[in-house]
């Protein structure tokens, strides 16, 4: 297993544990992030001695902060088309992997950070921990996960309230209406997470492998509308909004949309 100035991947028994190795901005991700992240999961996806995989963030603030906010202010279509096809092959792997992955929310899972929780098997959370999207608050829209499967998980209309008003919630919240599994106190987050991996280790690997994959039937329903969605996406890379949306979270000013409503 090798990590990266990005993320640091080391084996624990038969759990793997990658931390998001981003602390200074947040655990926030961009295309080597994203790039580093995948290779890990497919690499140990092809090791048969791992049984589980567990994601977490550096620090105790933030497991991820979403997207590099500094990037999109000068986003050009070839850009964006990176970071979109990386995410996109990020989050197939993560889904198509046979080992379950447990996402450890050491703390805000913002943005594309959200998304990841959503994307994994299993969720625990520190009593910190805080969930949500900033998409429309800064020039964007969560196409791998956010806008779609969290509905399935919170219902339609609290997603679109998460979404669309960009609201943060608490881990507690989170966990009532079936966005995690589990909250606990901080300081006993990764000895809860290990609980859970290695009850998970005492199952059948084949019949693990076999109930996870069989559980995509909504991922892979939902595939072709991320890809429609990301084409559109890439249209909209790097426009007025975008960069008024990134900017501003920046100078940390609101942003001026109602301007492009006149």
């Amino acid at each position: 297993m090798s990590s990266s100035d990005q993320i640091i991947v080391e084996r624990r028994d038969q759990t793997a544990w990658i931390t998001f190795n981003r602390e200074d901005r947040f655990n926030a991700f961009d295309y080597e992030t994203f790039g580093a992240l995948r290779d890990a999961i497919e690499e140990i996806g092809y090791d048969p001695t791992i049984g589980v995989i567990v994601l977490t963030g550096a620090g105790d603030k933030s497991f991820c902060a979403g997207g590099y906010l500094a990037d999109l202010q000068d986003f050009k279509i070839s850009t964006a088309r990176k970071l979109y096809n990386i995410s996109q092959e990020l989050f197939q792997t993560m889904r198509k992997v046979p080992q379950p992955i447990i996402a450890a929310v050491n703390g805000y899972a913002i943005g594309g950070g959200n998304e990841i929780v959503i994307c994994s098997d299993l969720a625990i959370a520190s009593e910190h921990a805080k969930f949500g999207q900033t998409g429309p608050k800064i020039g964007s829209t969560p196409i791998f996960g956010g806008n779609n499967l969290l509905a399935m998980s919170i219902g339609e209309k609290k997603a679109r309230e998460a979404i669309m008003l960009c609201r943060q919630f608490g881990a507690e919240e989170a966990e009532r209406i079936g966005w995690i599994n589990k909250v606990v106190p901080h300081a006993e987050l990764y000895a809860e997470v290990q609980r859970w991996a290695d009850e998970i280790l005492d199952k059948s690997p084949s019949y693990i492998e076999l109930t996870k994959i069989c559980s995509n039937v909504w991922w892979d329903s939902l595939t072709p509308t991320m890809e429609h969605a990301k084409q559109a996406l890439l249209r909209l890379a790097g426009g007025p909004e975008m960069t008024e949306g990134a900017t501003a979270f920046m100078e940390k000013r609101k942003p001026d949309f109602r301007s492009f409503r006149r």
